[in-house]
């Protein structure tokens, strides 16, 4: 399923992320980041706690934190690329599932907060239910929410 230009900046790049992602999650590396900061502060009494002292850490930390950055969010990017497909394949794939949710990271947050509404909304019509096998659609709940309430008045 690789097809990738290993030559592409952006192959290499995308390889160096995931490469420095998971090293930097692991906890040797907050390890060895600990022993670190724990051997400078050690040191401050040796130099006298001077500027080039502190300039050390702080330049240090500054451009790591601030690679870092790029690193994590191309990660994240991929990661969250990769989770939207399955789960988008997972909707396709699922008899009666409302493919109206594909691609629904693509709405602004005022109409994804709209949407959270509607599945607030189906959550109390299931609650009120007491039904695992509920229906899975705002528009089939409120419709068999409407036809059990005539049913009962009857």
């Amino acid at each position: 399923m690789k097809h990738k230009n290993p030559d592409s900046f952006k192959s290499r790049f995308d390889h160096f992320s995931s490469a420095v992602t998971k090293v930097t999650g692991q906890p040797i590396t907050f390890l060895t980041a600990l022993i670190i900061v724990i051997v400078w502060g050690i040191t401050g009494p040796l130099f006298g706690f001077s500027d080039t002292w502190q300039l050390v850490i702080n330049t240090g930390t500054t451009i790591i934190t601030f690679l870092m950055v790029f690193v994590i969010q191309q990660s994240q990017n991929k990661d969250t690329m990769a989770l939207h497909l399955k789960l988008n394949e997972l909707i396709a794939a699922t008899k009666g599932a409302s493919n109206r949710l594909i691609d629904i990271e693509d709405l602004t947050e005022v109409e994804l907060d709209k949407l959270k509404q509607f599945y607030i909304q189906l959550s109390k019509l299931a609650a009120e239910e007491k039904d695992i096998l509920a229906t899975h659609t705002i528009e089939e709940a409120e419709d068999n929410h409407e036809t059990k309430k005539s049913v009962k008045n009857q």
